[in-house]
C-alpha cells in the first residue's frame, strides 16, 4: 500500500493582451489615497519630512552664504 503518484495540472495566468484595464483601481483616486496616508500617520509623516526639508534647507542656505561669502 504505498503512495500513488497523481497527475496534477498546472495553472497558468495570462493577461489578454486586448485588457485595457490591467490595475483599474490602483490610479484611481490616488491624491485622496495619499492624503489619507499622511492624515492617518501625521506623526511618521512629521518624523520623516522634518529631518528632510530641514536638510535641504540647511545645505541651500549654506550654499547661498558661500556664494555671498566674497562679498563682505
Amino acid at each position: 500500500m504505498g503512495k500513488q503518484p497523481v497527475r496534477m495540472k498546472a495553472v497558468v495566468y495570462a493577461l489578454s493582451p486586448f485588457q485595457q484595464k490591467v490595475m483599474p483601481g490602483l490610479w484611481k483616486d490616488i491624491t485622496e489615497k495619499i492624503s489619507h496616508k499622511i492624515t492617518d500617520n501625521w506623526i511618521s509623516t512629521t518624523l520623516l519630512l522634518g529631518p528632510l526639508v530641514g536638510t535641504y534647507s540647511y545645505v541651500q542656505w549654506y550654499q547661498e552664504k558661500e556664494k555671498m561669502e566674497h562679498r563682505y
